[in-house]
């Protein structure tokens, strides 16, 4: 049990957790700025709902899927865990969302809001930037 406590207590502490404008600017230097018709401060609202900019961020839903990254993408829908039934529609490991390197992230990010759901497949978008000035998302950063 001690090493399960020292294990996630590492991988909490190598955690990259980006500021606002950071983020907002390797979204738009990855293309996200305006992609499938979402402004920069759309996509930077929802990483801050969904994970505080957190790369490491995992969620466990009640359905026995999880959210993983940045995006929180679920293992049921886009990505394999090795463990929840998945489409996988973005064909990756559910672990490669959890790195530092965030191009999977985004790549798979992208796939997602090509489906017929779009952005709306983030619950925390709806609930907390969908229809509002999300101006304050990317205001200073510079992008």
């Amino acid at each position: 049990m001690r090493s399960l406590v020292f294990l996630l207590f590492v991988a909490v502490a190598n955690a990259r957790v980006y500021s606002r404008c950071e983020w907002a600017r390797i979204l738009k230097s990855h293309g996200m700025d305006g992609y499938r018709g979402n402004s920069l401060a759309n996509w930077v609202c929802l990483s801050k709902w969904e994970s505080n900019y957190n790369t490491r961020a995992t969620n466990n839903n009640s359905n026995g899927s999880t959210d993983y990254g940045i995006f929180q993408i679920n293992s049921r829908w886009w990505c394999d865990n090795g463990q929840t039934p998945t489409s996988n529609g973005c064909n990756i490991r559910c672990s490669e969302l959890l790195t530092d390197n965030v191009s999977t992230a985004i790549n798979c990010a992208k796939r997602v809001v090509r489906d017929p759901n779009g952005i709306r497949a983030w619950r925390a978008w709806s609930r907390h930037c969908e229809n509002r000035d999300l101006s304050a998302y990317v205001a200073g950063c510079g992008v």
